[in-house]
């Protein structure tokens, strides 16, 4: 990397652009390419479903704004930081601008259903008489004034296009609309002109299809508020106030007002302000809006706690160490907001064929238009301008521009209720593709705490007396097993004793004395170098060691007294968890530096497939790469430190942490609790996510694909039927509301109970 570019990955920021004007996803490709020709830009992603773009680099907010515009489209930054104040902002702009196409709605419609009732009863939309003439040039000023007060927002955004060089949804409707009302007032203004047949007036299409386009956005507008309902709740978990320790006084302030180190109290029903450690009282803590996990976790002194979960029983003070936008919620928001904003790969290209889509439709459309002029029946003229309109109108593409942000926007918000985080839309459409999932044994499969398991005595002492012995032995020793071994004598409340002539052997365990006995502990080959008799006790031990744990022998002045094991116990849930991931067709790998005996037990009880044993941490990497070879797309997973480059490696890396632990920037996925359920968890929301997308995407190309050409009049000839513009403009209206509706069912979407 050189020092330019170091230098620029430094001053590196994300900004975000609040986008007006864009009105399909042929506007999105516009605006992304206008930003990332700015210099410094180095990337820009635009979400059509939010009208939000995101930019990376590091350039001037004015320079960005600025380049929106020139494209023809206004930008502003946000008015505040606060997610609070911001999503109540959006919603009233949403609901201002909701009421706003409601009242468009009404005058359009309040003009263009009596008109088509009028048309549909007497079934005479002619001019033939002044008296008529006079009537529908009076109809037909009416409605100009509808296309000015009710269509203003296409005509405005079809002319910033056409200054552009370029064209969208404001293009082809303000084409279909524009077309017909001046075909229909160059009717009422020389009626003589035209055949008799082809005085056909179409206002009643044009108000019409005004009407319901605006209705269809109104319609979608409300429907894509439900989608960012997981954002709402994640924004609401955080209090407004606190109350804090100050002068030995206890005061309520605003949030943002708490200072790092300060001491506050949270009281039991209250939901925790900041990010912090608990220094006096004890209770159980709500973490399910974090974590995913119901059950409420106990607390005490030197146990974090995270704003935005909920005390439930006992009061207590805290220090805050991490406030405004460092606290883990305010990072998780962000994080949920810039994934929702980003692209999976099959939106990019959905993206790329909307931009050449409008183009192509308008070609159609002047082609249909010709075709019907040269060899269609009488009336052509009226015909053509038919056909033409139809195209236009019918081939808006707002639902494919909708199709993939609307679903990734639900489907990341739901993975964030049960506690995944999803970084971005590629891991998010790369993770419903995985065929190898590679699980990091400790820590991950297991507790990744040694535990005492197993105490076989075979002497005239209890359990306890070999625990006190064995304690105090292993007291000085740092080894992990000697550490479970001192714990578990602890939490018996065993009080251990002052040993003399301390002596580690490499290779084979510990000795020394204690109240003149002489001490010894480790593997066979220690007691058989000291002459203990351990010959009737192998065959117990070595039952021990197919269960996934460590066999030590234990002799008091060389005579035998008890067989300690030592296990990393396997979570309570993951054999349940490997079991959902193998039924949704994955193959299970586990990876370790064990042993390939204990690799084995271990992969046998939790339902492993396969294992990769001793492998020491810089192998890691290239067990990742073999697998790849194989053709495997590979998810790893692992606690995101001593995994990084295999978790890099990986086509999809899960970070597995729990509470405030987590580091949630180190994988593409990050399960904020230490349960294997959250990756069969992510997998699901990841392939239900995936094929939402599909779905919507099918619905809009198919509908596209079949509209145009019946548009165009491909069954006149066979069945006499040539589309009514009227009806193209409804169907193009509520094709959007179809795909936000469905990729609103993902919301009701739940992985398999667990």
């Amino acid at each position: 990397m050189t020092q330019a570019t170091k230098h620029k990955k430094e001053n590196s920021q994300t900004l975000t652009l609040m986008v007006d004007g864009a009105s399909c996803s042929s506007c999105v490709m516009k605006i992304e390419n206008s930003l990332k020709a700015v210099s410094g830009v180095e990337n820009a992603s635009m979400n059509f479903a939010d009208r939000t773009v995101t930019i990376t680099g590091s350039v001037e907010s004015a320079a960005l704004i600025d380049a929106v515009k020139a494209a023809g489209y206004a930008a502003s930054l946000p008015s505040t930081e606060n997610d609070d104040e911001l999503l109540e902002e959006k919603e009233r702009s949403d609901e201002a601008y909701y009421k706003h196409l409601i009242r468009d709605t009404t005058i359009a419609l309040g003009l263009g259903v009596p008109l088509m009732l009028y048309g549909l009863i007497t079934g005479d939309m002619n001019v033939q008489t002044s008296l008529e003439r006079l009537a529908w040039l009076a109809i037909g000023l009416l409605t100009l004034g509808v296309m000015i007060f009710s269509g203003k927002h296409f005509y405005v955004g079809a002319w910033h296009s056409f200054k552009n060089h370029s064209a969208n949804m404001d293009t082809l409707i303000a084409l279909g609309t524009g077309t017909a009302w001046l075909y229909s007032m160059a009717v009422v203004s020389a009626p003589a002109i035209f055949p008799e047949m082809a005085r056909h007036v179409y206002f009643e299409a044009t108000a019409m299809i005004i009407g319901l386009i605006n209705l269809g956005l109104a319609l979608e507008l409300k429907a894509r508020g439900r989608t960012s309902e997981a954002i709402k709740r994640l924004i609401g978990l955080q209090p407004k106030t606190a109350r804090v320790v100050r002068d030995s006084k206890e005061v309520d302030i605003d949030i943002k007002d708490v200072r790092l180190d300060e001491i506050v109290r949270v009281r039991p029903g209250e939901k925790i302000p900041v990010d912090g450690e608990i220094s006096e009282g004890t209770t159980t803590i709500d973490e399910s809006m974090l974590t995913g996990e119901p059950m409420a976790v106990e607390k005490k002194i030197g146990d974090r706690v995270s704003a935005g979960t909920i005390n439930k029983s006992g009061s207590f003070l805290f220090k805050a160490e991490k406030v405004g936008k460092d606290t883990m919620l305010a990072q998780i928001i962000g994080m949920v907001k810039r994934a929702q904003n980003s692209k999976p790969p099959i939106g990019r290209m959905a993206d790329v064929i909307s931009s050449y889509f409008v183009p192509v439709v308008m070609i159609i459309a002047v082609v249909s238009a010709l075709v019907w002029l040269n060899f269609g029946p009488e009336p052509t003229v009226a015909f053509a301008i038919i056909s033409a309109t139809t195209v236009l109108i019918i081939a808006c593409p707002c639902a494919l521009g909708l199709a993939t942000p609307m679903s990734v926007m639900v489907g990341v918000g739901k993975a964030a209720e049960a506690g995944v985080l999803i970084r971005n839309g590629e891991a998010l459409q790369t993770a419903s593709k995985i065929t190898a999932m590679v699980l990091d044994k400790t820590g991950t499969i297991t507790e990744g705490v040694p535990a005492v398991t197993d105490v076989i005595t075979t002497g005239d002492r209890n359990e306890d007396e070999i625990l006190r012995l064995a304690s105090s032995l292993e007291a000085g020793s740092e080894h992990p097993l000697a550490l479970a071994i001192v714990e578990s004598a602890q939490k018996r409340d065993i009080k251990q004793a002052k040993i003399s002539g301390f002596d580690a052997i490499s290779g084979q365990g510990v000795k020394a004395t204690l109240d003149g006995l002489e001490l010894l502990f480790g593997n066979q080959t220690l007691m058989q170098e000291n002459a203990v008799a351990i010959d009737d006790y192998i065959d117990k031990a070595q039952a021990l060691a197919t269960q996934a744990k460590t066999p030590m022998y234990f002799a008091v002045d060389n005579k035998l007294q008890a067989i300690i094991a030592v296990a990393d116990p396997i979570k309570k849930d993951s054999i349940a968890a490997i079991k959902r991931l193998r039924q949704q067709g994955i193959k299970v790998i586990m990876l370790t530096g064990d042993n390939r005996d204990t690799a084995k037990a271990v992969a046998r009880l939790a339902g492993v497939e396969d294992f990769f044993a001793e492998v020491l941490p810089g192998q890691k990497a290239e067990k990742i790469k073999e697998l790849q070879a194989r053709g495997e797309i590979v998810g790893m997973s692992g606690d995101g430190i001593n995994d990084a480059p295999a978790l890099a490696l990986a086509n999809v890396g899960f970070a597995i942490g729990t509470g405030t632990d987590v580091a949630i920037e180190s994988a593409d996925v990050t399960l904020m609790r230490g349960s294997l359920h959250g990756l069969a968890d992510a997998i699901a929301i990841s392939k239900a996510t995936l094929r939402n997308i599909k779905q919507n995407l099918f619905g809009a190309f198919i509908y596209n694909i079949a509209g145009v050409p019946i548009a165009a009049g491909l069954l006149y000839p066979w069945i006499g039927v040539l589309l009514n513009p009227v009806i193209a403009g409804a169907a193009m209206a509520f094709s959007s509301l179809t795909v936000v509706s469905n990729a609103n069912r993902l919301r009701l979407f739940k992985a398999n109970t667990h």
